[in-house]
């Protein structure tokens, strides 16, 4: 089911100057309309798509969707590498030395509160463990191969083979404590 989305951003207050905040005077009582520009960035967005068919057996229907507003998380997570469909054997199944993996999306609230706690890890244990992270929106396979069901999820791997899970944005000590038992 694909279909066409048309995107408008919306700036946050704290990108409008302090003027812009005040009430115009006379918009609403003298019945002038004003006109504020808006500042461009990549934060929420207003998702609208176009209608698209779906098929049941023999019934064929044209239904329209509605839009909403999403959040266009930027990358985070700026230590941990990425790691997709195709690099997931070579960097995490063949790794000589302990691997942690994030299993996060950028629409995840929760996820976003974890990316940090797992780059200071990835920076305190250097040498010692590799640090990833998979998007399951992009790598979904990966996330179902492992039975994901909830994000974040991060997995801790050695010798190829998942040996820790841990779910949700939990603090720095637990996680610690499941890197320290495979070192």
């Amino acid at each position: 089911m694909a279909g066409l989305i048309e995107t408008i951003a919306v700036p946050r207050a704290s990108a409008l100057p302090s003027a812009s905040l005040a009430p115009i005077a006379g918009s609403s009582l003298s019945g002038r309309r004003s006109s504020v520009r808006f500042s461009v960035f990549k934060g929420l967005k207003i998702q609208q798509t176009r209608s698209s068919s779906v098929s049941f057996s023999s019934i064929s229907k044209s239904v329209p969707r509605r839009g909403g507003i999403v959040c266009e998380a930027q990358d985070t997570a700026v230590l941990v590498p990425p790691v997709n469909d195709q690099t997931w054997e070579s960097l995490v199944i063949g790794s000589d030395v302990p691997v942690l993996v994030e299993f996060w999306a950028p629409w995840c609230g929760p996820c976003r509160m974890i990316h940090p706690t797992v780059d200071e890890l990835a920076q305190e244990f250097a040498g010692k463990f590799k640090f990833y992270k998979v998007n399951t929106d992009e790598s979904p396979a990966i996330a179902t191969r492992y039975g994901i069901r909830s994000i974040p999820t991060v997995m801790i791997f050695k010798d190829g083979e998942k040996k820790d899970t841990v779910i949700g944005a939990v603090p720095k000590t637990t996680l610690t404590t499941s890197i320290e038992k495979f070192l």
